[in-house]
């Protein structure tokens, strides 16, 4: 203890937490001239940088908010366009399937048409080849009837004119039986 009461009273004598007087004064001076120098020199170009990148984030952000709704009104053009373009696109599908239809429809009547007509043709054909065939039969026959009537009379039936009507209307008479027995 008695340790303690001599610290104790060398302690007053001198505080260590308490400087001296002359030192005390120097380093007031000191820091007064240091806080001067900051106040004067060092703090304005502190604060106008500061300041400076305050509006170069300011300006930024405004910026980036400006191209931002740029860039929205851009997308929005763009997908009116794009709307448009698939209207557009939709429009001239339909447009081509009915004059695809309209093709279809047209080719159908014109092939309808051309088949008619290579119909009548070809009755045209037929009938005028039936005719043919039955002059030549008409022809024949009467021939093969003169021949066999000559055969059996044993002469010779030599008048062609009487020939033709003898034929002639033996045949109209067979048609007249043919058809009143149809």
């Amino acid at each position: 203890m008695n340790a303690l009461v001599t610290l104790a009273s060398e302690g007053e004598a001198e505080n260590p937490l308490i400087p001296p007087i002359p030192e005390l004064v120097i380093g007031l001076i000191a820091f007064a001239i240091v806080f001067f120098f900051l106040s004067k020199k060092l703090l304005p170009n502190i604060n106008k940088v500061l300041d400076e990148r305050r509006a170069a984030i300011v300006g930024g952000m405004e910026k980036a908010e400006a191209a931002q709704a740029e860039a929205q009104q851009v997308l929005e053009d763009y997908r009116a366009q794009l709307a448009d373009a698939r209207h557009e696109a939709a429009r001239l599908r339909q447009e081509a399937q009915e004059q695809g239809a309209a093709l279809i429809a047209e080719m159908r009547a014109e092939g309808q048409r051309q088949r008619e007509e290579i119909i009548a043709a070809g009755h045209a054909q037929i009938e005028a080849d039936r005719k043919q065939a039955a002059a030549t039969l008409r022809q024949d026959v009467g021939k093969l009837a003169t021949d066999l009537a000559g055969k059996l009379v044993g002469e010779a039936l030599q008048d062609a004119d009487r020939q033709s009507r003898t034929i002639d209307r033996f045949l109209d008479e067979l048609e007249e039986k043919a058809e009143a027995a149809r």
